[in-house]
């Protein structure tokens, strides 16, 4: 588990140093927040095809370190439906601007655990309606119904920041 602590202002950090700073929280999501304790743990994501696996046991690992095990499950499927897309959608080996790691950050911020990932992918995430013999697209159709609210953030000089908050 790593903690951080930052002086870095919000806006500038890019897609390689973002690590969650002390008190960090989405903005979209502040009026979510209400006392207790806070942490934070960030795990770094190759690009790789074992990395979702990874990150999902490094979630329920957190959580249960944290005593928070009962958002466990619905935190493994955001984890991997995140980390699935910013391996997918964000890492690009032929790309010089899109090559590098994926960060994935768990918030505690009292009951509520933000999952957060960065990459360095220019790539809007969005809603997508798929047809039925569709092979993907519901990624972040999960997301949307297993979390209070979710959201992303350009990331400078590129990349972005995709979150999840779960109670």
């Amino acid at each position: 588990m790593i903690t951080v602590q930052s002086t870095t202002a919000a806006g500038q950090w890019t897609t390689f140093d973002w690590w969650p700073p002390v008190g960090w929280w989405p903005e979209a999501a502040r009026d979510l927040l209400e006392p207790g304790p806070s942490a934070s743990a960030t795990f770094v994501l190759p690009a790789t095809p074992t990395s979702v696996h990874s990150a999902r046991s490094y979630a329920a690992g957190v959580l249960t370190a944290w005593g928070l095990t009962e958002v466990g499950d619905n935190m493994e499927l955001v984890v991997s439906e995140l980390a699935t897309n910013a391996l997918r959608h964000g890492v690009r080996a032929d790309d010089p601007c899109r090559r590098g790691p994926v960060h994935m950050s768990l918030v505690r911020r009292g009951h509520l655990v933000t999952s957060a990932f960065t990459d360095p992918g220019s790539s809007v995430p969005t809603l997508r309606y798929s047809g039925p013999l569709d092979t993907g697209g519901l990624g972040l159709h999960i997301v949307d119904s297993l979390s209070l609210r979710w959201g992303w953030s350009a990331l400078s000089p590129h990349g972005k920041i995709v979150w999840a908050v779960l109670s």
